[in-house]
């Protein structure tokens, strides 16, 4: 049980709010393999406000796909309270998240995601323009640093963020510079929970159960967020570990639910399939030839007869 602002979460293993994976086929699959807790895929302020719209692949959900969050990637505050509102509006999630740690280049030069931790100033009007206008909490992402780790500059970043109205932190404990190699800083996030009265999850190579017990350990953080650890892998909920043929079955129904809920072209929508083959299939002593010969199906009908043999 986690208490996020108002709300009272009866887990702290929440599954991440991957741009690109956490669809509503992945959700599913991780709710049915014991996730209690999800995240929509990242959404930008920006096009949601001046596209008008919101994709509707990344909104969709069904009536069994809760209780779920929501995160929002920009940098102006009025921008992300006029997006936060349209998207509240289509989702009701029950929290908002701002994104201050996504490292990717094309985020970087809209002074977003881990910009927010170079220059953390537009971060807490943020916070405190949502947290001050919406009726749902408001929770923040971050990294530990943008090019390099200062304890100090980083516990002034976590203490001013909970000051401007954040009800939880979600720390990758990695830097901007990092991206998703190097060692991760559980120290860092240690620190950053002794210092705040807000819950505080950790974030970063959470990739097994016994990783995310190490995590917890380490760090005494409130809960953990579960990013690439549960590509391929939603068995990461109930820790339990699959035989091949269950491997194969569990696939073979995200494939069913890609094809029934994903809103993209044919050609992206087996690509998509293709991906997520993949992620299922890599551990195998045989993942070389198995990935050739996924990459040459060219349909959803092909993909399935090939694992069906596989």
């Amino acid at each position: 049980m986690v208490r996020i602002g108002s709300l009272d979460v009866d887990t702290n293993i929440f599954l991440a709010p991957l741009a690109g994976c956490s669809d509503l086929s992945f959700r599913l699959v991780a709710r049915e393999h014991g996730a209690k807790f999800c995240f929509f895929e990242m959404l930008d302020a920006n096009s949601i406000v001046f596209n008008r719209k919101v994709k509707p692949d990344i909104v969709k959900t069904v009536p069994e796909d809760r209780p779920i969050a929501a995160q929002l990637l920009g940098s102006e505050p009025d921008q992300l309270l006029e997006a936060a509102k349209r998207l509240i509006s289509l989702t009701n999630p029950l929290f908002l998240d701002i994104n201050a740690a996504c490292p990717a280049k094309k985020v970087l030069r809209k002074k977003c995601g881990a910009h927010l931790v170079h220059k953390p100033k537009p971060l807490y009007k943020i916070i405190k323009k949502l947290s001050s206008s919406l009726s749902l909490p408001i929770t923040v992402k971050l990294r530990i640093g943008y090019s390099s780790y200062d304890e100090k500059e980083f516990l002034s970043i976590v203490k001013d963020c909970e000051r401007a109205g954040a009800s939880t932190l979600f720390i990758h404990g990695r830097t901007m510079k990092q991206g998703y190699s190097g060692v991760v800083n559980y120290e860092a996030i240690r620190q950053a929970k002794a210092s705040v009265a807000i819950p505080v999850f950790g974030s970063g190579d959470v990739l097994s159960p016994e990783l995310a017990q190490k995590m917890f350990d380490r760090t005494h953080c409130d809960g953990v967020l579960v990013a690439r650890g549960a590509q391929g892998n939603p068995w990461f909920f109930s820790g339990r570990t699959p035989d091949f043929v269950e491997r194969k079955e569990v696939l073979l129904k995200h494939l069913s639910y890609v094809e029934k809920y994903k809103e993209v072209r044919e050609k992206a929508k087996i690509g998509f399939m293709k991906k997520i083959t993949i992620w299922y299939l890599k551990a195998l002593p045989n993942s070389v030839e198995l990935r050739n010969r996924i990459t040459a199906c060219k349909s959803y009908g092909a993909l399935v007869d090939f694992i069906k043999i596989a």
